[in-house]
């Protein structure tokens, strides 16, 4: 059995600011944007496999809920089981998704980001590699939000680092 947890993060030209080093008394001068383009980031990790799972989508619903399942399911070891645990956003919980065979869905507490690992994740490739920056086209949306995701995905150790739970995990073969 692996235990994944998955969420989505809205990522665009409405970016976030980073706190980032000055000298004493200077106030450096960050770039902001008022556009409004921006794609989601659907995102899983297995922190005790290091592994990750993830599609750049122009919307939030249950067709990228979908898709989003299946690569998932690729994701799972072969004959393995993987355990999904997510929000309770309304693309996760409709009865339209077909689940794959070698996955179950459990669904977290509502209003509870802080039992989803996934919620770190996301400020961790805003703190490193997507805040501070102003994109010019929703290309470049989706060429930061995949090279972020590529650049943590390279790193299993981080993943496992900010994604292992000990609720999820002890006693976990």
């Amino acid at each position: 059995m692996e235990i994944w947890f998955q969420d989505e993060a809205r990522l665009g030209q409405k970016n976030g600011r980073a706190r980032l080093w000055a000298k004493t008394g200077t106030r450096p001068r960050l770039p902001a944007d008022q556009r409004y383009k921006n794609a989601y980031l659907f995102g899983a990790i297995c922190p005790a496999r290091g592994k990750g799972a993830a599609l750049m989508m122009p919307l939030a619903n249950t067709e990228a809920m979908q898709m989003h399942l299946n690569e998932i399911s690729r994701q799972v070891a072969r004959k393995a089981h993987g355990v999904i645990l997510m929000d309770r956003a309304g693309w996760h919980t409709t009865g339209r998704l077909n689940v794959p065979k070698n996955i179950t869905i459990i669904l977290l507490p509502s209003r509870s980001p802080e039992l989803n690992p996934v919620e770190n994740i996301w400020q961790y490739l805003r703190q490193n590699w997507l805040s501070n920056r102003v994109f010019d086209t929703y290309d470049a949306i989706l060429d930061a939000g995949c090279t972020a995701w590529n650049k943590l995905i390279s790193q299993p150790a981080i993943i496992t680092s900010i994604g292992m739970r000990d609720w999820a995990h002890i006693g976990h073969t």
